[in-house]
């Protein structure tokens, strides 16, 4: 039996005291929605953001911080070209990955080196 609905959240992580960075890559050049904290998770740092149908992407303090070179979110995106647009004008570098026959594809390292990928299906 098949219990799992779907996606809730992923979580990234960074460093303590890059609460504003975060907000700024996510929300400002993404464009992540910022949502609010429960109040009995507020005291630990970091940000939530809604990014799509009722999925959020969490970004968490780590005092022992290490990057996620490897794994990493894939976000769907409508528009892989306006997003690469947008990279490229606020001096973010991407790398393309072609190895998917279903899909355009590019990742991107968030400010604290994150791996993250986006997609647009063919």
């Amino acid at each position: 039996m098949n219990n799992y609905l779907g996606l809730d959240h992923v979580q990234v992580s960074g460093p303590r005291g890059n609460d504003e960075l975060a907000i700024e890559f996510y929300e400002g050049l993404l464009g992540f929605r910022q949502i609010e904290k429960p109040e009995s998770l507020k005291s630990r740092g970091g940000a939530w953001f809604e990014i799509g149908n009722n999925q959020q992407l969490h970004f968490g303090i780590e005092d022992d911080f290490h990057p996620a070179k490897k794994a990493h979110p894939a976000f769907r995106v409508q528009s892989l070209e306006r997003l690469k647009r947008l990279l490229k004008e606020k001096n973010y570098d991407y790398a393309v990955d072609n190895l998917l026959p279903h899909a355009n594809r590019i990742f991107v390292n968030d400010p604290f080196e994150n791996r993250l990928e986006f997609m647009e299906l063919k």
